[in-house]
């Protein structure tokens, strides 16, 4: 059957829509019971389970959180400061050294890429590495230690590499190399241009990850001001399991203990379902490139 008429039946396009609507509803359901349980009260959650409405509407957990916005609002302008820049930053020197190992002439990038791969493998351990950053680079305490430490992941400037290699044919370096166009230029005004599809997957994951990140505030960051939000929300979450022991010892059930984890949830993944639609597009586009070649 010619795959051309079989995309343009009407037949196929309605079970394709009606597949792919059932599946984004089914994936859509435990969103939907997240919201819902963030505004149950904890007895009708512990004595009814999760539904998709509130059965006893309770804004306890969402008072918990908010009961000190100063510090809430802190630590979101904390974790957007830390995820824009870093996710900039890392995105800027993945790609350049994503590029230097895609350049053939470069006479040790194969050692260099060896040298990238085998940090994956090995690392020195815990203690020289927080003896490290603590006592030799002093980045304690500060912003910098919240941007440099996830700043890097090897796996995404091999990953880089191969879509350069595959998408930025050489011909048009050595091109724009006899009109004289230097290796800045190249990069910024070739490379770059040319890799958004990869810079914007790349992009998300890495925002992510500085989103998510709460182990390096807990090993790096004493000061209040430069907690980040997930960090804060992991602080608060052991507070809400000590004194909900607390309380089911002394006899009080309606504590904030899983109505809380639901509502810390909605407000640590709100500003990224904000900024997905945007990206979406270049996001497929970057997931599937390479995976057809013609």
């Amino acid at each position: 059957m010619n795959t051309n008429k079989l995309n343009s039946s009407p037949v196929f396009s309605i079970l394709s829509y009606s597949l792919i609507g059932i599946i984004s509803f089914i994936t859509f359901i435990p969103f939907i019971v997240l919201i819902s349980g963030s505004f149950s009260s904890e007895s009708s959650v512990l004595q009814s389970g999760y539904w998709f409405w509130p059965r006893e509407i309770s804004f306890d957990a969402y008072a918990f959180i908010f009961r000190y916005p100063a510090e809430v609002l802190s630590a979101y302008r904390v974790s957007i400061l830390i995820t824009v820049i870093g996710t900039l930053i890392g995105l800027l020197f993945s790609t350049m050294a994503a590029y230097v190992l895609y350049r053939k002439e470069i006479k040790y990038r194969n050692a260099l890429s060896f040298f990238l791969f085998f940090t994956t493998l090995f690392n020195g351990g815990l203690a020289p590495f927080y003896i490290l950053v603590t006592r030799y680079l002093e980045l304690k305490n500060t912003l910098g230690v919240l941007i440099l430490l996830p700043m890097f992941n090897v796996m995404f400037i091999l990953i880089l590499r191969s879509f350069i290699r595959g998408s930025i044919p050489e011909p048009l370096i050595e091109s724009a190399k006899i009109d004289g166009a230097g290796e800045y230029r190249i990069f910024f005004q070739m490379v770059l241009p040319l890799s958004k599809p990869a810079l914007a997957s790349i992009g998300l994951f890495t925002a992510l990850a500085y989103w998510n990140d709460w182990w390096t505030a807990m090993m790096f960051v004493d000061k209040d001001h430069l907690v980040p939000l997930q960090y804060m929300l992991y602080k608060m979450l052991s507070s809400v399991n000590m004194s909900s022991a607390m309380a089911q010892y002394a006899g009080a059930l309606d504590q904030p203990k899983e109505t809380f984890k639901l509502a810390m949830t909605v407000i640590a993944t709100g500003p990224v379902l904000l900024v997905f639609p945007f990206v979406q597009k270049y996001f497929v586009k970057g997931v599937t490139i390479g995976a057809v070649k013609g």
